[in-house]
């Protein structure tokens, strides 16, 4: 059984780029396990989203799931063994785990679409306004009314990220009950808020870079065809990359104040 402090550590700012370094330096030990599990993901990503509404629900009650392999698989590696097929899955066999992140899921699959009603039912008659009755709505009026209700929704989305960050390895790791975990997180995202915002700036600002990059490529005559294709592989690794800052996050707030005897 695992002893687990409640107060999370307080890092500093630069935590944020620390993370991020130390996530380069995981994936750098094993990036062809870790380009397989971005893959993966990537390939149910895009099935959710290829079977309306079930798919894509389906999906955000497995995302707990999703992330508590995630960081074992990391875990795995930074104790240098190797991530061999058959310990990716590994980590559900213990007994409960299972159970604890799918109830986790099935919460944050509610509170996401609460937020979501949240967020479009205040601007129910602009919506329905631009959608009109015509056969044709006007599609930019349908873009200016739902401005207003994606920043809504974004606003609960940081915190229904900070609530669920750091719950499925709480829940997982330290067999801690769902209410519990979700007060921690919440708790150790709050005490490192700028080192968090640091780490999402900075992923941003990397994601869009290389995109706008690739943009002015294509712009200036490059072919689609390429342009596409080396997309897709920076997506991937960048998803892998993204993966393997997770269990640093995890590891410097919480693995100082944990003291493991299982």
């Amino acid at each position: 059984m695992n002893t687990f402090s409640l107060q999370a550590a307080l890092l500093p700012p630069s935590a944020g780029w620390a993370w991020i370094a130390q996530g380069y330096a995981l994936f750098r030990r094993q990036p062809l396990a870790l380009i397989f599990w971005s893959t993966f993901t990537s390939f149910l990503i895009n099935l959710g989203s290829a079977i309306p509404i079930i798919g894509q629900t389906v999906l955000v009650a497995l995302t707990p799931l999703l992330t508590f392999l995630t960081l074992c698989a990391c875990r795995t590696i930074s104790q240098g063994q190797r991530m061999l097929p058959g310990l990716w899955l590994q980590p559900l066999k213990t007994p409960g785990v299972t159970r604890a992140l799918l109830r986790l899921g099935f919460v944050y699959l509610g509170c996401m679409m609460l937020a979501a009603l949240a967020s479009v039912l205040p601007f129910l008659s602009s919506l329905v306004a631009a959608i009109g009755t015509g056969a044709q709505p006007d599609y930019e009026a349908l873009a200016d009314a739902m401005t207003r209700p994606f920043i809504v929704f974004g606003l609960f989305y940081v915190l229904l990220s900070a609530l669920f960050w750091h719950a499925p390895a709480l829940m997982g790791w330290h067999g801690l009950p769902l209410r519990r975990a979700l007060f921690y997180s919440m708790v150790a995202c709050w005490r490192n808020k700028w080192a968090i915002a640091l780490y999402a700036s900075s992923w941003a600002a990397l994601f869009f870079g290389l995109h706008s990059l690739l943009d002015a490529l294509l712009a200036a005559g490059a072919s689609a065809t390429a342009l596409a294709w080396a997309t897709l592989i920076l997506d991937i690794l960048i998803t892998a990359l993204l993966y393997c800052t997770f269990y640093p996050i995890y590891d410097t707030i919480f693995q100082s104040r944990t003291a493991d005897s299982a």
